[in-house]
């Protein structure tokens, strides 16, 4: 029967010794360095195509803007350490609908869902996907400059 040994470099395997019972916690330091700079960047695309291009005059409150935030860090099922940008969602607003004196509610993710791909009627402006195409490499790179100097630290 063949066997494969495969050496690991002295250099990795010290630091993945010295991570020990602390990688839980240095996985959440990075993710959420990497979340601030995605959550900054979808920030600044919100505010840009708020209130943009209206037939009518603007009425936003900024309650969208401020109900955006970052998950703390999770492990998925398949054990995979993620945080998510997104919205908060206290934000339940009752609205009575014309034909059936029926209510439906209006939440932070409906309304960035029409903002993001447009209605009949409104244009899509996108703010998602191009925050996250420009955040993904300065993002990368803050994360792993995070995990060099939390390894450092040990």
């Amino acid at each position: 029967m063949a066997q494969v040994k495969i050496k690991m470099p002295e250099e990795f395997l010290l630091k993945v010794s010295r991570l020990g019972n602390k990688t839980d916690e240095i996985i959440e330091k990075t993710l959420k360095t990497g979340g601030k700079i995605v959550l900054e960047v979808v920030k600044a695309n919100l505010k840009s195509v708020i209130g943009k291009d209206l037939k009518f005059k603007k009425r936003s409150s900024g309650e969208l803007i401020s109900s955006l935030g970052i998950s703390p860090a999770d492990v998925d099922r398949n054990g995979i350490h993620n945080i998510k940008v997104g919205f908060n969602e206290p934000r339940f607003k009752q609205y009575e609908a014309k034909k059936d004196r029926s209510y439906y509610l209006i939440t932070n993710a409906m309304i960035a869902n029409v903002i993001e791909y447009g209605k009949s009627g409104q244009k899509p402006k996108p703010f998602l996907k191009p925050a996250k195409t420009k955040s993904r490499k300065s993002c990368i790179d803050a994360m792993k400059s995070k995990l060099d100097s939390e390894i450092k630290n040990i």
